[in-house]
């Protein structure tokens, strides 16, 4: 039985309060009027060569030499003020929301891939399995956790999803043509929905989990095995309309039909990198003796391979945008260029040349701290892939990485580690009845 250390348990608690303060911090120094965010940008453009002032003044200067009646000036003016509040307001918004989502998708991928494992019935991976189960544990109080922010976003306590402003939806007459599908009621539903699926799956098969290990039979395992093939089908309709409702929608002028898979592809690698980085943590304090560099290997193999996979769904979606050179759909990448080029193409490098380079030669599979170093990168990576989705469309060029992004990070990664490894003391962490059992202890590649 798993005994969770006192240095790590005192280590995520000191993160999630240190998160929770820059977190607080980051929402009380937020402006409440449009003279504060005006000041707040002046004085942040000071200090970076007043590169944004420059150019909305530049900007503003263009329209009123198009003979604009002053009137139509003023609008504008007050317009693009307010947007400008809404824009500052959002960003601890929007790094909670960040943060909350990419571990809540942590445990979402590895629900996956640990269900793709009971359904193909492997036989090299059921001494994970408890692994697994303990990560995919962090579902229940990280989908709480984002149940909740999108609960207080349809009830406008901020202005991540611009859709769900009826003054918005007024003069937009695209917004209004999908009020059918995206309106507060039925998104909340869908959210509901979708958490509920999940989290039912994962503590079902749990349960058959452990009683497999008392039973005489395999009637659970069976049972476990049918369950998460039904379980696959769900997800795969779920996840998808989950990453448009999510995170495509806070952009609501524009969609790409690869969405659901490229979110996909990156919890899958984020959530097989976390199951490999517990892994090896828990053999190198002398748990999960039968687990060996095959395993691990293994695991860095599905890094790699999913990795390029989802280099591959970025570069498809990109390529497509690009080339067609439709207005509605090239503004996604082009204010990511404009804005945010740092942790945009830092991300590429990050999520597919370091992986490719790194994780290549079969050897360094092997190798318990490459893979951790390797893992570290790509987690960080994924993260940035996240912000990059969520950050132009809420916080627009206000951007940058401060108090509240360290403190969703702190936060959300404290709770994350502290409610795994209380998971993983809950039961033993070799399965004991499992038919593949010993094909997974004598597994060698």
């Amino acid at each position: 039985m798993y005994t969770f250390s006192n240095r790590l348990r005192i280590g995520s608690f000191i993160a999630m309060a240190l998160g929770a303060i820059f977190l607080v911090i980051g929402f009380v120094s937020a402006p409440s009027t449009v003279e504060e965010a005006k000041a707040m940008v002046a004085v942040h453009d000071e200090g970076h060569g007043g590169g944004h002032a420059e150019a909305a003044a530049e900007s503003h200067g263009e329209e009123q030499g198009h003979g604009a009646q002053a009137s139509q000036e003023e609008g504008h003016d007050v317009s693009h003020d307010t947007h400008l509040l809404h824009q500052l307001q959002n960003r601890p918004w929007s790094a909670l929301y960040v943060a909350a989502f990419f571990f809540f998708m942590i445990a979402l991928g590895v629900l996956a891939f640990y269900a793709i494992q009971r359904a193909a019935q492997a036989g090299w991976s059921p001494l994970l399995f408890r692994v697994m189960e303990g990560i995919t544990g962090y579902l229940v109080p990280g989908g709480i956790i984002v149940f909740v922010i999108l609960l207080l976003s349809a009830l406008h306590f901020n202005h991540l999803f611009v859709w769900m402003d009826p003054e918005t939806v007024a003069h937009d007459e695209l917004l209004q043509g999908k009020a059918g599908y995206l309106n507060p009621t039925f998104f909340l539903i869908r959210a509901a929905i979708f958490l509920g699926g999940w989290i039912f799956y994962r503590e079902y098969s749990r349960k058959l989990s452990l009683a497999q290990d008392e039973s005489d039979d395999n009637s659970n395992f069976v049972k476990n095995f049918r369950w998460s093939a039904a379980f696959l089908v769900f997800y795969l309709v779920t996840e998808s309309m989950m990453s448009w409702d999510w995170i495509m929608s806070v952009d609501p002028h524009w969609f790409s039909t690869l969405f659901g898979w490229y979110v996909f592809a990156s919890m899958f690698v984020s959530g097989i990198t976390v199951i490999a980085m517990v892994t090896i943590y828990l053999k190198s304090k002398g748990y999960l003796e039968n687990v060996n560099d095959s395993h691990v290997h293994d695991l860095a193999k599905f890094m790699f391979g999913i990795s390029i996979f989802w280099t591959y769904l970025w570069f498809s979606q990109f390529m497509l945008i690009w080339y067609a050179d439709i207005p509605e759909e090239v503004t996604y990448y082009i204010a990511r260029f404009q804005d945010y080029k740092l942790p945009f193409f830092g991300m590429l490098v990050m999520n597919f040349v370091f992986p490719l380079l790194v994780l290549m030669n079969s050897d360094y599979k092997r190798v318990n701290w490459f893979v951790v170093m390797a893992g570290i990168v790509v987690l960080l990576g994924h993260y940035l892939d996240i912000f990059n989705m969520i950050m132009p469309a809420t916080v627009g060029d206000q951007w940058y990485i401060g108090l509240p992004e360290i403190g969703g990070i702190l936060f959300f990664g404290g709770l994350f580690v502290f409610w795994v490894f209380t998971t993983l003391t809950k039961a033993p962490l070799q399965p004991k009845r499992n038919p593949f059992i010993e094909e997974s202890r004598h597994f060698h590649y």
